[in-house]
């Protein structure tokens, strides 16, 4: 239930009680003149467009995904989406940029034919070091196509230039993807969705008959009958390969025998619903992979396996965990193939416990943990080009960084690994802002890592000089600080941003709850200047997860930048619960949903108050999603808070927590955040205690509520319930469903509109969204 989404606290430590009677009804507000009348004197709005950064243009920006490098790591390939309102649909792009270091690097647009193939539903990934394999659905298969790629250099200038597609060969369905590809053994690998049978050739067959069974009734036997926003269906998602070499005239060859590695095993990779290439890797015919536990029931079960499988012998996988372990991640093999490593958390049916480092050496058959003690998560692991050292991204303090720890000799058992020297507990931070994804080692000494952060979306950057830091760290018993150099490589969005003004954020701490310290972000509205006095409305955005973090990292969902643009003061606070601050304090929310994480919110509050005189307190509002949801219906209910919102926003919150944990399809989530089923004792008095549904009859303030209609972990009644309610209560209301989408310009609109009604100056006439 980890949702990007967020909210925000006000002042002082209180009691949390959950006698709901605490103060009458009688004695509760309601709505007052100037909010009623507001209802009708401003019936047209319109969300500020010129000279600002708006919601069209975020959504019209860019998404670049991360790059990836050729083997030599010469040139990178970074696909980008870029949506336009005028042709109403998705242009996807392709850039290739050079690594070459005498040549300044260069960004092109790989050609036409390319943005059609990809305009189609493309996949993407190198075949070799000047070959692009680009998977095209066409006309009920899905076609391969290898694009050729001319780079010639001389002193100063680089020419980068691709030759049209050339037909490879096909797969026998439409929906085949995440293609890893291994020039040394010419294997393809890829996953495809397929029935009991395993069969991927069948496949069509199967499907033709399944659409024409008469009816279009769903039947269960189990759980997990429905997942994130999709009804489960008779098919899984499996891995195949398939051979694929050059002939001696240097043309591409793909076989026809589509081989199923996890045929009768029960197992399913990638992990849904957003499992891809990174639960599975590929080094020579050796395939690393993280599945759910066939054996549990999946819907309150997290526990996943990894397991080692040969492109020479499918469905004969070997297990690498110990059989003691909740869920898997990042699975990855040295180029040698000799030695796996993977995240791993502990408990089973807990989705953010600690994920902890484990390396197998597969030729000693010994198993160990890395960096235990370090109190962070890692999210993605890579061995260097030696395999004596692992980089790695983890969250620490509300950014992504990327890591390098060193691997210790193994030892000779399983459990013989202690009392290591502190290099091998202490991962050396190579970045320490924005948000890293995709890294990628390189030869000379490089590593090729994404980032993004508050005020661009994701560009490419290199590493240079690892190499003596590994030398250094590999001599050295402490553990050392990285002095080398980071280019960036890439600027997708500088033109479009440059003279936007968008805020970097600034971060402030403050003491919470048990007298923890508690990190939050400001980021200042367009205009901003220190001598301004109560001028800027003021927005608290709630993230969900719980277990989830406001980092510093771009979004095209809730970009704090784009309300900071409208001219709201945003204030952005993680509390108790959020992740990338040790786990004693991600840990800290379960069971206590109602509890700490406010004493956090309203002590961040006051002090973003006492410290920014340029902000109106009377003029604020509050907004989220997710567990931020939950958020804004508890304050909605405790009024005692004097938090003051004059208008709140809940999207896909939580309403009724014990109705909830019978209707949500992740069940271990509630299990776990409720201390057991919804039925049994502990979890019924926490719900008594903690849902917001058993405080409607102290609600007052205006409320807008958003759901789609697809999130399956929380059902849309969690918002029709309270928006019967709050009509009922004859309290400002509004509610807006999304039946089959998510986030667009329609959902920035009613958002800025709501606030607008209750805190804004006052605009011109409508615009229609």
């Amino acid at each position: 239930m980890r949702f990007p989404l967020s909210l925000l606290g006000l002042s002082a430590q209180v009691s949390f009680s959950s006698d709901r009677d605490v103060q009458p009804e009688s004695s509760l507000p309601r709505v007052n003149a100037s909010m009623a009348s507001s209802r009708t004197s401003k019936p047209h709005f319109e969300m500020k467009e010129t000279g600002v950064f708006s919601p069209k243009e975020m959504l019209e920006l860019g998404r670049p995904g991360v790059g990836v490098a050729n083997v030599p790591g010469d040139l990178v390939l970074v696909p980008v989406n870029k949506y336009s309102f005028k042709e109403k649909k998705n242009n996807k792009l392709v850039y290739i940029v050079s690594l070459a270091s005498n040549v300044k690097p260069l960004e092109i647009s790989v050609g036409a034919v390319v943005l059609l193939n990809l305009e189609k539903g493309g996949d993407l990934f190198w075949l070799d070091t000047r070959t692009i394999g680009n998977a095209v659905e066409d006309e009920g298969n899905k076609d391969l196509y290898a694009i050729d790629v001319k780079f010639e250099t001389n002193e100063a200038v680089g020419v980068l230039s691709a030759e049209p597609p050339t037909l490879i060969g096909s797969f026998p369905t439409t929906t085949a993807t995440n293609f890893q590809y291994s020039l040394s053994s010419g294997t393809l690998i890829f996953s495809d969705s397929v029935y009991a049978d395993g069969n991927i050739s069948s496949v069509k067959e199967q499907d033709e008959a399944y659409e024409n069974r008469g009816n279009t009734a769903l039947v269960y036997d189990e759980t997990y009958e429905r997942h994130w926003d999709t009804w489960s269906g008779p098919k899984t998602s499996s891995l195949f390969s398939v051979q694929l070499h050059r002939d001696p005239d240097r043309k591409w060859v793909m076989g026809t025998e589509f081989d199923n590695l996890l045929r009768g095993t029960g197992h399913s990779t990638p992990v849904e619903p957003f499992g891809g290439t990174d639960d599975f890797s590929l080094v020579g015919t050796s395939v690393i992979y993280t599945a759910k536990d066939p054996k549990l029931p999946q819907a309150w079960h997290t526990k996943q396996n990894v397991y080692l499988v040969s492109t020479a012998s499918p469905g004969e996988p070997r297990e690498l965990t110990s059989g003691e372990q909740g869920a898997t991640h990042s699975p990855v093999l040295n180029r040698e193939a000799t030695k796996a490593a993977w995240l791993e958390l502990a408990e089973d049916g807990y989705e953010a416990d600690k994920a902890n480092i484990v390396i197998y050496d597969l030729l000693k058959n010994i198993r160990f943990t890395l960096a235990a003690k370090w109190d962070r998560s890692p999210d993605s692991l890579a061995f260097s080009s030696d395999g004596t050292l692992l980089y790695l991204t983890a969250g620490d303090q509300a950014k992504v960084k990327v890591f390098v720890l060193p691997i210790p000799p193994t030892p000779e058992t399983a459990t013989s690994l202690s009392a290591l020297p502190p290099k091998f507990e202490n991962p050396v931070p190579l970045i320490h802002s924005g948000a890293a994804s995709g890294i990628q080692t390189l030869s000379n000494g490089r590593l090729l890592f994404s980032r993004s952060s508050f005020t661009s979306p994701n560009n490419v950057y290199l590493i240079h000089g690892l190499k003596s830091l590994e030398d250094e760290i590999k001599a050295s018993e402490t553990t050392l600080e990285f002095e080398g150099e980071i280019q960036q490589l890439t600027h997708f969005a500088a033109d479009a941003l440059e003279g936007k003004d968008l805020d970097n954020g600034e971060e402030f701490w403050f003491k919470g709850a048990l007298d923890k310290d508690v990190q939050g972000w400001v980021l200042k509205p367009k205009g901003w200047k220190q001598s301004d006095q109560k001028k800027w409305p003021i927005v608290l955005m709630i993230h969900g997860g719980p277990q989830g973090a406001w980092e510093d990292q771009w979004s095209t969902r809730w970009n704090p930048n784009v309300f900071a643009q409208q001219g709201y003061f945003m204030v952005l606070i993680n509390p108790t619960g959020s992740t990338t601050f040790g786990q004693e304090f991600t840990d800290g929310i379960a069971e206590d949903w109602g509890g700490k994480p406010f004493v956090d919110l309203m002590a961040g509050w006051k002090y973003v108050l006492d410290t920014y005189p340029q902000v109106d307190a009377d003029r604020a509002v509050a907004a989220g999603a997710s567990w931020g949801g939950y958020a804004i219906n508890w304050i909605q209910g405790h009024p005692e808070y004097n938090f003051n919102f004059k208008a709140l926003v809940c999207h896909d919150g939580v309403f009724d927590s014990n109705y909830n944990g019978y209707t949500t399809e992740e069940l271990f989530f509630f299990n776990h955040e409720w201390g057991g089923r919804p039925w049994e004792p502990k979890s019924k008095a926490l719900s008594e205690k903690f849902s917001p549904h058993n405080f409607v009859h102290r609600w007052s303030t205006p409320q807008l509520l958003i759901h789609g209609s697809k999130d399956y972990r929380l059902p849309e009644t969690e918002s029709l319930g309270p928006f019967h309610a709050l009509q009922q209560l004859g309290i400002p209301t509004r509610l807006v469903i999304f039946p089959d989408e998510n986030h667009c310009l329609k959902w920035h609109y009613e958002v800025f509109r709501w606030f607008d009604e209750f805190v804004g100056d006052g605009v011109a006439e409508a615009v229609s969204v």
